[in-house]
C-alpha cells in the first residue's frame, strides 16, 4: 500500500511533489492505514557520469536527502527504471547497468522498484522477431538479472514487474524475483478501462499469494473522471483481489468522498487480509458478477457488482455462494447489517457494488 507518482504529476514530478505527498499522507491518516510506499514513476533520472552510474535530474537534486526525509515520516520510498536502454518517458534506463543502478538504490536507501518494459520492447523485436519462444526467454532473462543485482546488495527491496502481463507472466513472475507484477495494459481514470482491466482478472487468482501478488495498476480513486461510486466499485475490486492499493491521486486536494474511499478501514482490512488469497469469480449473469474472498478465520467477503447501465437486483443462492441461507454480513460501505437468503434480491446500482463482509 502506498502512492504513486505518475497518475497525477505524470512527468512533472519534483522533489517537492514527493516530499509533499509524504506529509500528506502522514496528515490525512493514510500512513495509519497502511499506506506506506511512496513510490517515484518515470522522469526522475538524468544522465550516467563518466563511470556509468546514474544520476538524478535538476527536478530531483539529492536522491538520498529525499529518501532520508519520507523515512524520518514513518514511510519507505520507491524508484522506477527500465530493463530497456530508455524508460518510457524517454529517460535512461538500467539496460546494461543492473549492477551499478541496484547499488545505486540501495545507497540512496531505496525500498521499491518499479520496472517498466518501456524500450526493452523494441530490444525484444530487434533480436527475437516472430519467435515468441526467444522473446519470453529475453523478457524473463531481462527481469530476472535486475532481481539478482538486487539480491547482491543485501537491501532489502519490494520488486514490482511492469511489462503488462506478456508471456504470462504470473505463471513465472514469483519464481523471477516479482512481489508483484502487472497483468494488463495501464488504468485510465474512466469507468471502461478500470473495470475492463479489474474484472479480466478472472482465473488469475491461484496465482497470488503472500510476498508475490497480481498486479492490475494503481488507484485512480480520486482524479476525478469517474463517480464516487465507481470509485466505491474501483476500490472494493481491488480489495477483493487482493490487489496493492497504490493511490494515484494528489494528496494535497482531496475530497471528503475520496478520503472516504481511501480511508475505509473494513475495505482495506479485506485487501490486506492475512490469509493473502486473492477473490474469485463465483457467479455471473450479463453485467451482473458476484466474487468472493475467503479470509483468515473462517471469514468472507462477497461482492455484488453490477457492471450494467441501471440499477439491477441480484437472485440470491446460498448454495452458489457457499453459504447458509439467512447468513449475516456487514455492508462495508453503508455501514449496515445484510441478511443474505434464498429468495432475496438486493438491489445494486448501475456502475455500483454492494461489498460484504461475514459477521
Amino acid at each position: 500500500m502506498g502512492w504513486n507518482s505518475w497518475n497525477h504529476f505524470a512527468e512533472k514530478v519534483t522533489d517537492a511533489d514527493v516530499r509533499a505527498a509524504a506529509d500528506a499522507l502522514v496528515a490525512s491518516g493514510m500512513r495509519d492505514a497502511g499506506y506506506v510506499y511512496v513510490n517515484i514513476d518515470d522522469s526522475w533520472e538524468g544522465d550516467r557520469d563518466a563511470g556509468g552510474n546514474i544520476q538524478s535530474n535538476k527536478k530531483f537534486p539529492d536522491m538520498k536527502a529525499l529518501a532520508d526525509y519520507v523515512h524520518s515520516k514513518g514511510l519507505k520510498i520507491g524508484i522506477y527504471s527500465s530493463p530497456g536502454p530508455k524508460t518510457c518517458a524517454g529517460y535512461e534506463g538500467s539496460y546494461n547497468h543492473e549492477e551499478q543502478d541496484a547499488k545505486s538504490y540501495a545507497g540512496w536507501g531505496f525500498d521499491y522498484l518499479k520496472y517498466d518494459q518501456c524500450s526493452f520492447g523494441d530490444t525484444i523485436r530487434q533480436e527475437a522477431g516472430d519467435d515468441l519462444v526467444k522473446a519470453s526467454a529475453m523478457q524473463r532473462a531481462a527481469y530476472e538479472k535486475m532481481h539478482q543485482a538486487l539480491q547482491h546488495t543485501h537491501h532489502p527491496v519490494v520488486y514490482s514487474f511492469c511489462q503488462y502481463g506478456l508471456y504470462a507472466v504470473w505463471r513465472w513472475g514469483a519464481e523471477s524475483g516479482a512481489n508483484l507484477w502487472r497483468t494488463t495494459g495501464d488504468i485510465k481514470d474512466n469507468w471502461s478501462q478500470m473495470s475492463l482491466i479489474g474484472f479480466q482478472q478472472a482465473g488469475l487468482e491461484k496465482f497470488a499469494g503472500p510476498g508475490h501478488w497480481n498486479d492490475p495498476d494503481m488507484l485512480e480513486v480520486g482524479n476525478g473522471h469517474m463517480s464516487t461510486i465507481e470509485y466505491q466499485t474501483h476500490m472494493s475490486l481491488w480489495a477483493i483481489l487482493a490487489a496493492p492499493l497504490l493511490a494515484g491521486n494528489d494528496l494535497s486536494a482531496m475530497t471528503e468522498d475520496t478520503r472516504s474511499i481511501l480511508l475505509n478501514k473494513d475495505v482495506i482490512a479485506i485487501d490486506q487480509d492475512r490469509l493473502g488469497r486473492a477473490g474469485y469469480r463465483v457467479w455471473a449473469e450479463g453485467p451482473l458478477e458476484i466474487w468472493e474472498r475467503q479470509l483468515e478465520n473462517g471469514h468472507k467477503a462477497i461482492a455484488l457488482f453490477n457492471r450494467g447501465e441501471s440499477p439491477m437486483s441480484f437472485p440470491v443462492d446460498a448454495a452458489t455462494l457457499g453459504i447458509k441461507s439467512g447468513a449475516e454480513f456487514t455492508d462495508v460501505w453503508q455501514k449496515k447489517t445484510t441478511v443474505l437468503k434464498n429468495g432475496s434480491e438486493p438491489l445494486v446500482l448501475n456502475h455500483g457494488v454492494t461489498l460484504l463482509r461475514s459477521r
